[in-house]
């Protein structure tokens, strides 16, 4: 069958267009400034760097053979790039639940949103931030709200101690502080 027939695939099509690590059933949650970070890439990319591949592309293609074009190859390979991670972005946006911590009436238990200083078994206090699992960045202190310590907190009050279950088993952490917004 000639190329022209088949179906280009990077191989990751079905994997990117589908909710990473969302539970089936469970609702995409996010902070405002999570959601309006997500907006902020998609219109970068519709509006900034889709139409600056295109008209790449579009000048490459006017050059002849496209069999041995640099310029056009690759381009049409961004383009693909570009395209998969606007569907990405749009159906994340679109299945968004936005929650704003600063609303949170009941400050003094663990909800979305909380930043939570705990204790770990060795004494260490860690200070992390539960948000949505596309606003996630472990170096930032961010973790996914499905994660196994926000689990573990959720609904938790300070003075708690809650069970972790980690690669070396179950570990007890105490609930230090929690605190909404800023």
């Amino acid at each position: 069958m000639s190329k022209a027939f088949t179906k280009e695939s990077d191989g990751d099509d079905e994997l990117e267009d589908t909710p990473k690590g969302l539970p089936p059933g469970s609702k995409n949650y996010m902070r405002p400034q999570g959601f309006d970070a997500l907006k902020a890439e998609l219109a970068q990319l519709l509006k900034v760097e889709r139409p600056k591949v295109v008209e790449v592309v579009s000048w490459a293609a006017g050059n002849g053979d496209r069999s041995e074009n640099g310029d056009y190859l690759y381009g049409k390979k961004r383009l693909r790039e570009i395209d998969r991670r606007i569907r990405f972005l749009t159906k994340r946006i679109e299945s968004a639940h936005v929650v704003d911590p600063e609303q949170q009436k009941k400050r003094d238990q663990v909800f979305f949103g909380a930043t939570v200083t705990y204790a770990n078994a060795r004494d260490e206090e860690i200070t992390i931030t539960i948000v949505g699992i596309d606003e996630a960045d472990l170096e930032q202190g961010l973790i996914s709200w499905i994660s196994p310590v926000a689990r573990a907190l959720l609904k938790a009050f300070e003075g708690d101690s809650v069970p972790v279950r980690t690669p070396s088993g179950i570990e007890m952490i105490e609930v230090v502080e929690i605190r909404y917004g800023g």
